[in-house]
């Protein structure tokens, strides 16, 4: 197992290195796909691609038997312009491997990698496992896990591969965007007429800075709102407007459902209220999870994240979990630890294992 282990940590590390000096900007990740694609069937895994996805089941997959699926991403934003360095160069240095991808969420994949193949021939396991690399992430695109679980069987939990230093996520918000529309009546300042539909904006917006929704969670905190843009459509600065728009960035805890968020706001407000898109749900993972409590066991910690990921759009409990440091995600001369990615695949070892493992 050792040498096993060890052949594992080397190739994972080769392959994210790989994976950094190809360019795979959402919607363009055809080239590390393929990588992703070559990769498994050198060592002999079978796979299937939907898209610029790559998916792969364990070897004596059994239908009448649970699935454990595990996600990351291999698609990245595009570089931070403060990057002194080439961000498609990857480099080793002090025991960083330097490079566009390598911390969000390059170094997580490859450990799921790592960890799908340690128990790819393992026979007699309690689930099956599945692995997902997905495109698409960072945008919350409909080409990326969207589109895989359309592909897989029936899932009953995951894994999520996102840096979070192998402590364990198991609370996201969610995420609405609203487009709120004041309406009023046009009509020429020089002479006081009409309804400005600026004044009326601002009283919705007042309400929404200073209201406090009731229910507060343990792992997220409170539900926020926050009005990011105010807008009309006039050019010309004696007219009254008969429209503005404003938007509002709501950010929602696991105690509530968009539905019941968006009740609220509109018994409160005079606006119209449109949600721009509800696929990004709060998610939440019971404490009492297989997976949660072998984290535990491992002594890990549990925390609810502020930040939304592919989680939000599984149906399924799922955690998310993974070496490096969401702080470094989008940085300039964007890193993760060569170490971070050894120890996150024992870790990952160890805690699949906990659940999978009939010993």
């Amino acid at each position: 197992m050792t040498t096993q282990l060890s052949i594992l940590k080397d190739d994972a590390i080769t392959l994210l290195s790989e994976l950094i000096a190809i360019p795979s900007f959402s919607k363009e990740e055809d080239g590390t796909a393929t990588a992703i694609e070559k990769f498994l069937a050198e060592r002999q895994v079978a796979t299937s691609r939907v898209g610029n996805n790559i998916i792969a089941r364990n070897k004596h997959f059994d239908p009448a038997k649970p699935t454990l699926l595990l996600n990351s991403h291999h698609d990245t934003v595009k570089p931070n312009p403060q990057y002194t360095r080439d961000p498609f160069a990857p480099s080793i240095e002090d025991g960083k491997l330097f490079g566009l991808g390598s911390n969000d969420a390059g170094g997580c994949l490859v450990s799921l990698i790592a960890t799908f193949l340690f128990y790819y021939e393992k026979e007699n396991l309690r689930y099956n496992i599945m692995l997902a690399a997905t495109a698409e992430e960072e945008i919350s695109g409909t080409g990326g896990i969207e589109l895989s679980l359309l592909h897989l069987p029936a899932i009953d939990c995951a894994i999520v591969g996102e840096p979070t230093l192998m402590q364990m996520a198991v609370a996201e918000r969610g995420l609405m965007v609203l487009d709120c529309y004041s309406h009023g009546k046009a009509g020429h300042a020089a002479r006081n007429e009409g309804e400005n539909a600026i004044y009326k904006a601002l009283k919705d917006v007042e309400w929404i800075s200073n209201y406090q929704f009731p229910k507060v969670s343990d792992l997220l905190g409170p539900t926020r709102m926050s009005v990011t843009v105010i807008e009309t459509e006039n050019k010309a600065h004696n007219v009254v407007p008969a429209v503005c728009r404003f938007v509002v960035d709501t950010r929602i805890s696991e105690l509530y459902s968009f539905e019941e968020v968006l009740q609220i706001i509109k018994e409160h407000v005079s606006c119209e209220v449109k949600p721009r898109s509800t696929r990004l749900r709060s998610t939440s993972i019971a404490l009492d999870h297989p997976l949660v409590k072998a984290g535990l066991e491992l002594e890990r910690t549990y925390y609810g994240s502020p930040t939304t990921s592919d989680k939000a759009l599984m149906p399924f409990p799922s955690l998310k979990m993974g070496p490096g440091d969401s702080a470094r995600s989008h940085t300039a001369d964007e890193f993760i630890y060569v170490d971070e990615i050894r120890n996150g695949i024992e870790l990952y070892i160890s805690l699949v294992g906990k659940v999978v493992s009939t010993h």
